[in-house]
């Protein structure tokens, strides 16, 4: 009796052991970080915090992205893991609390009137028995073992959480670029469809020329040629404009389908450069704080690991009741009550305790070096979309010189053949050339916008958080009066083709 009367007072004193934590404390491990980037934009501006992508202003863009963060099934995923660590957590955490049940206990039996111990006289064989009780259990978390557990699971919940917003930065990335190269693949499609048209009006010509004897078999072969060529560019970008259609529609949370269309790429506006030094990525990058989130877990689980060489202490109380009677069952004589207190202590475990710490301690160096790995990866892909950027500007706008030259070259080489001063191979490689380039300057232009999104990608920043804001669903906005369907079947070569300008 008197230990039990003296259990209740050895509780603060345990409580004060449990300030005692195993286990390293984490810090955030020194990292080197470039002064500034290798390559740099003279026009960056802190832009990095607000919805780039509405910089672009294209309406549907807009619509696509904020469609592809209610509806995309990767976004929900993330969020349901969420909700998987923070029921982790809550579980995990309530280990530094007791442990409170209740319950309550009704019987009703006969006993052997002919056993060993004959009943009393005057006792019924029948008897009843209720018994309501109420029991508590608390481990005393003296060496941080349950603190160090929970400590681990806050961090794998907070990187859950950086991992949905690395899904969100993923996400929009992959919608407006898969948009951007639709609408290149888009004009390229333009400028084969009026290529094809030009030289079909060429193959005409040249047929009633050669029935009127003004020119040979061979000058039309080569014309029929080159319609022949320019035409089987048509299925081959119609087939890439349907696979486009089918990997943004599964990226907006739809079955494979048309996507609505808006500005053409040459009428996109050009967002500006985000600015920021390095060091900001360590704040920025949501795959970052992941991956450091994931490093203090593991940190944490070395001393959960180590407490387990120590005791563990816990304590059990019981209090209720117990009666044959239901009447008499909250009086005085019918109560019962128990305290109790355990201490158990590893003293032989042919290293599996050990085990455990060194699997621990690997598993926070593999952590450590994951979170760096991570971070010099991140430096290499701003780097790498500030080149691109930098270089597809430099190659657009020689290929577009190019593109001026072969229209010029192309004008002068028909007007010379109409005049008999030349072969019609020389229009021929010159129309060729002129396609070729068009082509070029389109793809590159649509580069140029790829690798912008590439950059506020690499960049991280605030708009992840703008971003996030939209997952929840909002009411259907009307369709822009700028955004017309476009089908990707031959039926669409029937629409008035681009003029042959690429620029």
């Amino acid at each position: 009796m008197r230990a039990a009367a003296s259990l209740p007072f050895l509780v603060p004193i345990l409580l004060g052991l449990g300030g005692c934590l195993l286990g390293p404390n984490y810090v955030r491990p020194t990292v080197q970080t470039p002064a500034t980037y290798r390559f740099t934009a003279a026009e960056s501006v802190e832009v990095a915090n607000t919805a780039w992508w509405e910089q672009f202003q294209d309406p549907v863009l807009n619509d696509l992205i904020t469609t592809a963060l209610v509806e995309n099934k990767d976004v929900k995923i993330a969020a349901a893991r969420v909700d998987q660590f923070l029921g982790q957590f809550v579980t995990t955490r309530a280990g530094l609390f007791p442990q409170v049940g209740a319950s309550f206990d009704a019987q009703r039996q006969r006993a052997s009137q002919a056993g060993p111990v004959p009943l009393s006289a005057g006792m019924s064989p029948v008897f009843n028995d209720f018994q309501p009780t109420l029991s508590a259990a608390w481990e005393i978390d003296v060496f941080g073992k349950v603190r160090r557990e929970t400590e681990a699971a806050r961090a794998s919940l907070l990187a859950s959480e950086e991992g949905r917003r690395a899904t969100i930065l993923t996400l929009v990335a992959s919608v407006a670029t898969s948009y951007i190269n639709l609408r290149d693949l888009d004009q390229q499609l333009e400028i084969a469809k009026a290529t094809t048209e030009s030289r079909a009006e060429s193959v005409h010509v040249f047929t009633l020329r050669f029935e009127g004897g003004n020119v040979s078999q061979m000058e039309l072969a080569q014309s029929q040629s080159e319609y022949e060529a320019s035409l089987a560019t048509i299925p081959q970008l119609e087939m890439q404009i349907a696979q486009q259609e089918d990997a943004l529609s599964v990226l907006l949370g739809r079955n494979p389908g048309d996507i609505m269309r808006g500005r053409a790429v040459s009428d996109l506006v050009i967002p500006a450069v985000p600015a920021g030094l390095p060091s900001d990525l360590l704040e920025r990058r949501p795959d970052l704080l992941q991956a450091e989130q994931n490093l203090v877990a593991a940190n944490a689980l070395i001393g959960a690991a180590r407490a387990l060489y120590f005791p563990s202490i816990s304590l059990t109380g019981l209090f209720g009741s117990a009666s044959g009677d239901f009447s008499k069952l909250f009086t005085g004589p019918a109560r019962v009550w128990a305290f109790a207190g355990s201490v158990s202590m590893p003293i032989f475990t042919a290293g599996s305790i050990s085990g455990q710490v060194k699997q621990a301690e690997a598993q926070q160096q593999q952590a450590l070096l994951q979170y760096e790995q991570a971070i010099q990866t991140a430096f290499q892909e701003v780097d790498d979309a500030l080149i691109g950027l930098q270089k597809t500007r430099e190659q657009l706008a020689v290929q577009g010189r190019e593109v001026d030259a072969l229209r010029t070259y192309a004008r002068l080489a028909r007007l010379r053949y109409e005049g008999g001063y030349t072969s019609y191979i020389e229009v021929l490689d010159a129309e060729r050339s002129l396609f070729n380039a068009q082509l070029n300057y389109t793809q590159t232009n649509g580069a140029v916008f790829d690798s912008i999104v590439a950059l506020y990608k690499a960049m991280g920043g605030g708009w992840v958080l703008e971003a996030e804001k939209m997952t929840v669903p909002q009411p259907a906005a009307p369709t822009p009066a700028s955004a017309v369907p476009v089908a990707h079947s031959p039926s669409a070569a029937t629409e008035p083709p681009m003029a042959l300008e690429a620029r």
